[in-house]
Parts: C-alpha cells; structure tokens; sequence
C-alpha cells in the first residue's frame, strides 16, 4: 500500500513514513539545512516544565473550539500530488530561478520541520492534557507540510533527510515567553506569506510557475490555526504581554519583519518569477500580520514611518556586505565582516527606535482567516 504523510493521523506515524523515505534524501539538500546563521531556521528547545504548568483555564472555551477544530483535521490528505499537480520541468528552468526557489524550499522545509520537532517534544515531556494535545496536533501538521514539500524537492532529485536534522542540528535554547512571541509571529507572518501569494497567483495564474502554490490557501490555514493557539497561551497570563515584556514584543516584532525582509531580497529571480515586488510583498505582508497581531500584542510596529523602509533597506545593503566578506575570506574579508556587522547593528537600531503604535487588545481572542 502506498503510505503518504498527508494521511499520517499522528506525528508518529508522519515521522516513520519520512523515516522509510529517508533512502531518497541529498547530503547537499541536508547541508544547506543544516547552516545556522542568523537568516536560516532554527530549531528550539525551551523550559518544558515551565509550558506544562499552563492552565488554559482563563480561555477555556476559546481553546477547546480551537481544540475541536483541529480534531476534525480539515486538512487530511490534502498535502500529496493529486491531478492538479503540474508537470515541472526542472531541468528547462531558468538556472538562478532554480537555485533560489530550491533554497526557498530547503528553508520552507526546515522552517516547517522546525516547528514539529518542538511540538513533538513537548507533547512526550509533558503531563498536562491540555497542552499535549495541543503540541500533538500541531506536530502533527508541520510533518505533513515538511514532508509534502520534501515531496516537491524530491522531482529536483533532492530532499533533505529530516531524521539527521532532528539528531544533528544545533538547538537554540528559548525562554517560554520568547517560544512564544517568535512561534507566534511565525505562524501568523507565515499566514500572510502564503496567503498574499496564493491570492497574487490567482489572479495572474499564469506567473505560476511551480503546482505547489496550489496548496497555499489550506495550507496557511494550518499555520493561522496554530497562531491562534499561541495566542490563546499567551492570553492565560497577562503579564506576558504587559509591562516589560512589551519591549519584547517590539524586538521580536523588529526582528521578524527585518529577517523576512532581508531574506526575501536574496531571492530577486524567485520574485521576479512570481512578478511580485519585494517592497510592496514585504509590506503587504506586514501589513497583514500587523492587523492580525493586534488580538494579542498591545503595539504594532509603525511600517510607515520614513525610517522604516530605509533601515531595511540598509540592513540588506549591510548583509550582503558581511556575506561577500564571508566568502572573499581574509584579513580584508573579516574587516569587512566587522564593518558589515556593525552597519546592520545600526540599522536594526534605526527600526527598533520608531515609536511604536499602541492600542486595546481586544477581549475576545479567536479571529477567522479573512484573506
């Protein structure tokens, strides 16, 4: 029988099936994954005992809604090849557009697994029933979306092996609260990514250059719903989201944005493919995000102050700076690197310093996927 992880019913069964795949997998398409920089994803790990001693109660019945809903998993067997999967011609694609959109892959891939092997974890460390499910269902998903676009690569003659990630990739070792805000905007800004795309495609059908964009609508549906999640758990202690910790919220926030933003524009074919301005997706994108934010963050960020996009602007002038320094090697090379950095210190100082907008955070938290 041929077995599929859009029909795994548990992260579990998901695992195994990548597992048996595993045969198929590239060391190139592994290695790529496996960079740590401060543009690539990474994989979490966090205070597990401190996330198992939530109590859901204040959200009670926002969260079993959500609890349900994700029970009744809508997205069944929808992430494998079916009729409306178009013939690829990988090898008449145009040489850049290939090798951005199989970086936008890896990254996508990984991002994607990222998010799994954290929910997996907290669902076999913890105790609380609540919070279990919860990470189980979530894990659940992001094996489906990782190995569907594993699938996609895989016609490239690559994929990347999930199961050495999981065992050799460095962890990156987050407080709960900050699990939170960065998981939270990645759910939500990967929303709006997915949606603004399918949305451009289906109105201009014809700049669709690859099938996998066909699966973006239910697709980021999965990543709205794990957003409301995380705001749900920040909803249960106020404090997360008072005081303090606004300040956080601001530099996640700024972060966010300006790594979406400088990554985005190391793809220019990819884009241009699409026929998507960088500036005006990435500011779409904010836009989005930003609105959906305000159910749970008291500030969004000011994306149109005069300082906003010309500080992004000089953080990407900055990176490219620091990866050519990289790759050019040396004394000269490591000067550069430090001058580099040093710009795109600044230039995140530029953003960061923009006064924030400040607002009420509603009562009721749950919101719909309008877009």
């Amino acid at each position: 029988m041929n077995v599929h992880t859009a029909d795994a019913a548990t992260v579990e069964e998901g695992l195994a099936i990548q597992e048996a795949q595993a045969v198929l997998d590239s060391e190139s398409a592994t290695a790529v994954a496996m960079q740590d920089t401060l543009l690539t994803p990474r994989f979490y790990t966090t205070d597990f005992d401190e996330l198992d001693a939530i109590d859901v109660t204040p959200v009670r019945k926002d969260w079993d809604q959500l609890i349900e809903e994700m029970k009744a998993d809508p997205n069944k067997g929808h992430f494998k090849k079916d009729e409306n999967w178009d013939h690829v011609d990988w090898d008449g694609m145009d040489p850049e557009l290939r090798k951005e959109f199989i970086d936008f892959l890896i990254s996508s891939c990984t991002a994607e697994f990222s998010g799994c092997v954290l929910y997996k974890e907290m669902k076999r460390r913890g105790k609380n029933q609540d919070i279990t499910e919860l990470f189980q269902l979530m894990a659940r998903d992001e094996a489906r979306h990782a190995g569907f676009i594993n699938d996609a690569l895989r016609e490239a003659g690559i994929a990347v092996n999930l199961g050495f990630l999981t065992q050799k990739k460095k962890y990156t070792h987050f407080r709960p609260k900050f699990i939170y805000y960065a998981t939270y905007l990645s759910e939500k800004i990967g929303y709006a990514r997915y949606i603004t795309i399918y949305r451009h495609l289906e109105a201009h059908p014809d700049k669709r250059f690859h099938p996998i964009f066909k699966w973006f609508r239910e697709w980021c549906n999965d990543e709205f719903r794990h957003g409301e999640a995380f705001a749900l758990l920040m909803k249960t202690d106020p404090k997360l989201t008072s005081g303090i910790n606004v300040w956080w919220i601001k530099f996640f926030l700024t972060a966010v944005y300006a790594t979406m933003y400088v990554r985005d524009h190391q793809r220019p074919a990819f884009h241009k493919a699409l026929d998507v301005d960088t500036d005006w997706y990435g500011q779409e994108v904010f836009r989005k995000t930003s609105e959906l934010s305000k159910q749970v963050f008291p500030i969004t960020l000011d994306i149109d102050h005069p300082r906003w996009m010309k500080g992004l602007k000089a953080l990407q002038v900055a990176s490219v700076q620091v990866d050519r320094a990289k790759k050019a090697g040396g004394v000269g090379g490591k000067l550069s690197q430090w001058v580099g950095s040093a710009r795109a210190a600044w230039a995140f100082a530029m953003l960061f310093t923009i006064p924030a907008k400040k607002h009420q955070v509603p009562v009721k938290t749950r919101l719909e996927p309008v877009y």
